[in-house]
């Protein structure tokens, strides 16, 4: 999310003050070259870069890592320690002023010696007001395309050498040392010198330009090759060429005529001769740059060849040059048996001033696959490709004077990955990338699974695990969508997408098109209110509050309906507290049944009561046995337990009592005469 979240900000930043831009460019790292040198010539110091420090993490991991033998006996020194007037740039930048070191990065310097045929492309990337003299602090500053963004980095002029001289790139003046600090630069935007080995011309175009590259096959060159070369580099695009290698055996293998296999070299011109004596057709050549600046091309027309001698003075004074320079002319028939690939960067419209340049319209866009959601693989994945990233562009207009005859809108896409340098030392390879490119009816333009027919579907010729893939096409008028996406699903990696084309076009992300939909769609409800007439306002409040008092009454009934429903739980609940009193008052009265059990089973008849006071030793007669009936018992005739305790107490008592009136001196037993009997009959009536 926060990576999603950085690229809405840069997106944010890039509309409201171009930040990113080149006349804005970003601090990289956040190391503000003004406030850093400023704050070196306040201290007196030489400015030495944290962020890229002189030691070995600076110069590699692998070949240039601390233990090889490439980097025994290097030191990191100033210019100021390696001769006695160091300049930057003396009599202006040249293409000698490129040579290559020890590092192989010739697809970069290539690059460089292109970058000098334009001094407005030049001081894009160099600024001016940097040297060894005045406000020298020991740091200078580059300007770099990366990934969409125009970048400022900041370098310390620390420099890896070798017995007093430069490691790696230098110039044939010696004492010269702006390419030797660019160079710097760019290894530390990419993490280290190593990573600068190997690579493509193209990659040095565009992050030296902001442009996009295409590359053509000259096994099988297009029609008008030579016209479109010699117009790209009248617009001031950068052109490099190369010759393919079946094995790494071959690798910067000279041929019999001098040329380089595996080799970047730059093409700085383009221009047609015509021979003295010769009619017809004419002679269309191609100057070449080698960038070691020295090793050239021995073939026709190369430095003081005999076919010079038939060329006009007044075109050979302008066009021959015989310097061991690097740089020579070339046929263009020879440059293309020689030579296997033409790379060709783009520039984009704010590169240059030219009007002519003006006429391609650009748009870039950034995203991101993320495993288990945007990383959905190419088309052989249809369970997971509509999964993708998608962006939309909408061609109107078809190009002005189509070269082909056809009419049709052209288009150049980009797809280019991000950080691949910066990965090798962990091991990552570049991802296989490609993109798809389908025509969208009606209806909204997103990609569903099956959505759209192949037929409609114009996808990249090959996915290959390049920084970039690119391919020109021409479309007839309408709605594309694009589909950038690795070959295999679930890889993840972020990408820039860019888009040219020559007339304006309207493109955008899917999310953007959809938000601008409905931004288009409030606009459109905004201008509709404002055509209503007040009566139409009126009515539409009237219904409005007929909608609220409808729903006002509706949330009274349910409000009461609520209450229903709180008066039928109240009820529910009232109901169970009875039931539990209920409950409650048959336990209490199974209690009292049960002690009325207890009563029962310790009650006595009156036969019973007889027997007991007999067992009891109590001899009485019937007469006494009511009396104690009608006093003890109840309605049932019988008497329990604790009236019969009762009563055999009273009994006792008055025995007792009895028997000391009439025989105070001796004891004797209990009469039983009737008398007695009698006796005790009218005491009990009087005593119970």
């Amino acid at each position: 999310m926060s990576s999603v979240a950085g690229q809405l900000a840069r997106q944010e930043a890039r509309r409201r003050d171009g930040t990113g831009s080149n006349s804005n460019a970003v601090p990289f790292q956040q190391q503000d070259f003004q406030q850093l040198r400023s704050a070196c010539l306040r201290d007196g110091v030489l400015f030495c870069d944290p962020a890229f420090p002189a030691d070995w993490s600076s110069l590699g991991y692998n070949q240039l890592g601390r233990y090889s033998s490439k980097t025994t006996g290097l030191e990191w020194k100033r210019p100021t320690e390696l001769c006695s007037n160091p300049q930057f740039i003396i009599g202006g930048a040249k293409r000698t002023d490129i040579c290559q070191g020890a590092l192989g990065d010739c697809w970069l310097l290539a690059a460089i010696a292109s970058l000098t045929l334009d001094p407005q492309i030049l001081a894009r990337v160099v600024p001016s007001g940097q040297g060894f003299q005045q406000d020298y602090a020991g740091i200078f500053h580059f300007q770099l395309w990366q990934y969409g963004d125009w970048v400022d980095v900041v370098v310390d002029d620390r420099l890896p050498t070798r017995d007093g001289k430069l490691l790696f790139v230098h110039s044939a003046e010696g004492s010269e040392f702006w390419s030797a600090l660019l160079e710097k630069a760019y290894a530390k935007v990419n993490s280290s010198y190593e990573a600068l080995s190997g690579g493509s011309t193209l990659e040095g175009f565009e992050d030296f330009t902001g442009g996009i590259a295409e590359t053509y096959d000259l096994k099988d060159p297009p029609p008008h090759l030579f016209p479109l070369m010699r117009k790209a580099l009248r617009l001031g695009s950068l052109l490099g060429c190369s010759i393919d290698v079946i094995s790494s055996y071959e690798t910067e293998a000279i041929t019999g005529q001098k040329l380089v296999k595996g080799h970047a070299y730059s093409i700085t011109a383009a221009q047609e001769v015509r021979r003295v004596h010769a009619y017809g057709s004419a002679v269309q050549l191609l100057r070449i740059r080698n960038p070691w600046g020295q090793v050239e091309w021995t073939g026709a027309w190369s430095d003081g060849s005999r076919e010079w001698d038939a060329v006009r003075p007044e075109e050979k004074s302008k066009l021959e040059h015989s310097a061991d320079d690097g740089e020579f002319w070339m046929s263009f028939s020879d440059f293309l048996r020689q030579f296997s690939r033409l790379e060709m960067c783009n520039l984009t419209p704010d590169t240059l001033s030219s009007d002519e340049v003006g006429r391609w319209s650009y748009s870039q866009f950034e995203g991101a696959w993320r495993v288990g959601s945007t990383a959905g693989g190419c088309r052989n994945y249809p369970a997971t490709f509509c999964s993708n990233p998608q962006f939309v562009i909408r061609l109107q207009d078809v190009d002005d004077e189509p070269h082909d005859g056809e009419d049709g809108c052209t288009l150049l896409v980009g797809l280019m990955q991000k950080d691949g340098r910066r990965e090798r030392r962990f091991g990552r390879d570049l991802n296989t990338i490609g993109f798809a490119i389908y025509q969208v009816g009606r209806g909204p333009p997103t990609l569903h699974a099956n959505k759209y027919t192949t037929a409609y579907c114009r996808s990249f010729r090959t996915f290959i695990n390049l920084r970039e893939v690119c391919d020109r096409f021409k479309l007839p008028p309408g709605e594309y969508v694009i589909i950038p996406s690795t070959f295999e699903p679930h890889r993840k990696g972020s990408f820039v997408l860019r888009v040219f084309t020559e007339k304006q076009a309207d493109s955008r992300s899917e999310r953007e098109r959809e938000r601008e939909r409905e931004r288009e769609t409030e606009r459109e409800r905004e201008r509709e209110r404002e055509r209503e007439t007040e009566t139409e306002r009126d009515r539409k409040r009237e219904r409005e509050r007929e909608r609220e008092t409808e729903r006002e009454t509706e949330r009274e009934r349910e409000t009461e309906r609520e209450r229903q429903r709180e008066r039928e739980r109240e009820r529910q609940r009232e109901r169970q507290r009875e039931r539990g009193r209920e409950r409650d008052r048959e336990r209490e009265r199974e209690r009292e049944r049960e002690r009325e059990r207890q009563r029962e089973r310790q009650r006595y008849s009156s036969h019973e009561m007889r027997a007991a006071l007999a067992e009891a030793g109590f001899q009485v007669n019937s007469t006494v046995i009511q009396e104690i009936v009608s006093r003890y018992a109840d309605d049932q005739c019988a008497i329990d337990f604790d009236c019969f305790v009762g009563c055999l107490i009273r009994l006792e008592t008055l025995f007792s009592e009895s028997t000391h009136r009439h025989t105070p001196s001796k004891q004797t037993p209990r009469p039983q005469s009737s008398k007695y009997q009698g006796l005790v009959s009218h005491t009990l009536q009087l005593v119970l």
